[in-house]
């Protein structure tokens, strides 16, 4: 039975409004040089002269060695370690973070929770059993979440294979409609192309054993797609929408010959002056962690930060996000490449956790908050370009590689599990 779509509503509570700001120096110019993909927008603050436009932020995002992360992420895919494959990266006990494959995992909602009133008597499909699948993916495998024709995408392969447990009345009807037999899989948030996920939850309805799901969803693309749970909830349950925290982890690694400066240092790496166009090759990590945790505790609209969302969606309640920890560190990689030598690649980590995220809006905020830092702009840089009129104000999105999905939340957000705590 296809799911329903309906607006997305956020489940955690506001918190106190920010405190007024004047609006940023900014404007926004329409003539770019012919022929540039990537049109600049004017800044007007002190560091103007020091930012990087629209085209080198780019550049310099996509010329990391993202291979190296890539290889990390599909390593955690393939073991099956979830979450708790990124607590050794911060010197945290893994224990802390496994699943509870006696049960339901911290993230599942109690019956209380999701469920207001029996099913078992109603007939219909709410004789149906729903269960919850946590998925682990590797991004660079697939084109996104979201099942498209033509396409390998994780939803595509997970309805395929979940095919085999639609009941005889709903095969008879995608029959009639000339429709593959495929189950219906609802998740509980999207993931773009390239984007890894190592506890993504959605659900299938059936009744069926939970092993028989596993197994057949193990078949699907070994080593790039894993069930690491799976278990049965109340009918009333939904991924998305019973979901109080999304958190996701940007992994951004750091050139091995540059050296990490400091404020001062980069004065000096620098020429003072709007007529000079030396602009900063690096930037300070504490001073990306200090811009980016102005975002904690706010409750804020993130429309400059979004990229391809409709229209209707690009103003009012439905661009507010509340977040709960935004955090940023360095911390060291560990591969191993095809001759199995194994390497270190320091990275720079950015933990985001809030009730909910619009579309890019991780990867924006990731290369606005470094181009920030490199630039030397104030800490409330990223509140202030809240204020712009223009998203080119904002960076463009940081790739999709180094982007990870953690995991979904169904219970009050707990500080004490974040990676990143002072």
């Amino acid at each position: 039975m296809l799911a329903k779509l309906r607006p997305l509503m956020a489940t955690a509570a506001a918190a106190a409004a920010a405190a007024a700001k004047p609006a940023p120096a900014l404007s926004f110019s329409t003539a770019a040089a012919e022929g540039d993909e990537h049109a600049h927008y004017n800044h007007t603050d002190a560091c103007h002269h020091l930012r990087w436009t629209a085209k080198e932020s780019y550049e310099y995002m996509y010329a990391r060695p993202w291979s190296r992360v890539v290889d990390f992420y599909a390593e955690l895919v393939r073991t099956g370690a979830g979450a708790a494959g990124l607590a050794d990266l911060f010197g945290k006990d893994e224990n802390g973070y496994s699943l509870d494959t006696n049960g339901e995992d911290y993230t599942a909602p109690s019956e209380n929770q999701t469920s207001t009133k029996s099913s078992k008597d109603r007939g219909g499909r709410w004789e149906r059993v729903t269960f919850k699948i946590v998925l682990s993916y590797h991004g660079g495998s697939f084109d996104g979440w979201q099942k498209q024709p033509g396409l390998n995408t994780v939803q595509g392969l997970v309805e395929k294979h979940l095919g085999q447990f639609v009941d005889e009345k709903k095969a008879k009807q995608l029959e009639a409609r000339s429709l593959p037999l495929e189950g219906c899989a609802v998740v509980a948030g999207r993931t773009d192309k390239g984007v890894t996920a190592l506890q993504q939850k959605h659900l299938n309805k059936k009744d069926v054993k939970s092993s028989d799901i596993k197994d057949a969803i193990n078949k699907a693309a070994p080593d790039k797609l894993r069930p690491l749970h799976v278990s049965q909830v109340s009918r009333e349950f939904h991924p998305n929408f019973a979901a109080k925290w999304r958190r996701y982890l940007y992994i951004f690694p750091l050139d091995e010959d540059v050296k990490l400066i400091s404020g001062e240092e980069q004065s000096a790496k620098t020429v003072e002056g709007p007529e000079c166009n030396i602009k900063p090759q690096s930037f300070d990590v504490g001073k990306v962690d200090k811009i980016i945790r102005q975002l904690e505790g706010k409750s804020l609209s993130y429309k400059m930060f979004a990229r391809d969302t409709q229209a209707s969606r690009s103003v009012g309640p439905p661009t507010e996000c509340f977040m709960f920890h935004s955090r940023a560190a360095v911390a060291k990689l560990h591969t191993a490449d095809e001759n199995c030598e194994e390497g270190t690649t320091r990275a720079i980590c950015i933990e985001l956790v809030a009730n909910r995220f619009l579309r890019k809006m991780v990867r924006v905020l990731v290369a606005t908050a470094i181009r920030e830092a490199a630039a030397g702009a104030e800490e409330d840089a990223l509140l202030n370009l809240m204020e712009a009129t223009c998203r080119r104000a904002t960076a463009p999105p940081a790739p999709p590689d180094g982007l990870c999905l953690v995991d979904v939340g169904y219970e009050d957000f707990n500080r004490q599990r974040c990676f990143i705590v002072d």
